[in-house]
């Protein structure tokens, strides 16, 4: 319990944003259609009790497209403990093929297509947005924004953040239940 406690605690000072839906919020609940299956999926349901990383993203994004090759590596790293990734497509400007794109990443995933009002609920201001939900639909991780360039630097860091999480909340059993 202290251990948890403690975890928790260093996440807030750690990565607290003033942002709108951050650290300790519940993420807000969304429905929206899934670019792989063309399935309709709910939030919280779509957790399955489970914490995810939520991405959000757009075909025109460099920064997303540096930094999609580093959320395959994480989908692949931590499927073995239920965790998958949810990315939205939001702010599109109409110049790119979201399924096309999403097809070409080759890497499980839920992807929802227009996502623009998801993204507005939880207040994404830029692309990509990053955070991490527990499996209660918390929000345990929001990315700040950059002034860094799109390209390997940024992307590892944002990688190493989410992993940061990640590894806190399987070391302190926040996966929910099997």
């Amino acid at each position: 319990m202290l251990n948890r406690l403690i975890a928790s605690l260093w996440l807030c000072l750690v990565f607290t944003t003033a942002q709108g839906v951050g650290f300790g919020d519940q993420a807000p609940d969304w429905k929206g259609i899934n670019l792989v299956d063309g399935r309709l999926v709910s939030f919280p349901d779509v957790l399955n009790n489970k914490p995810a990383v939520l991405v959000f993203w757009a075909t025109w994004c460099p920064y997303c497209q540096v930094f999609m090759p580093y959320v395959k590596r994480i989908q692949a790293d931590y499927a073995d403990h239920g965790i998958q990734i949810i990315s939205f497509n939001a702010l599109e400007r109409g110049v790119g093929n979201p399924k096309a794109y999403v097809d070409a990443l080759d890497f499980p995933q839920v992807a929802i297509a227009r996502a623009d009002r998801i993204a507005e609920a939880y207040d994404v201001q830029f692309i990509p947005g990053l955070m991490v939900v527990d499996a209660n639909g918390t929000v345990v991780y929001r990315r700040k924004s950059t002034n860094l360039p799109a390209g390997r630097t940024v992307s590892e860091q944002w990688a190493s953040e989410v992993r940061q999480v990640l590894d806190i909340l399987i070391e302190n059993n926040y996966l929910g239940s099997e």
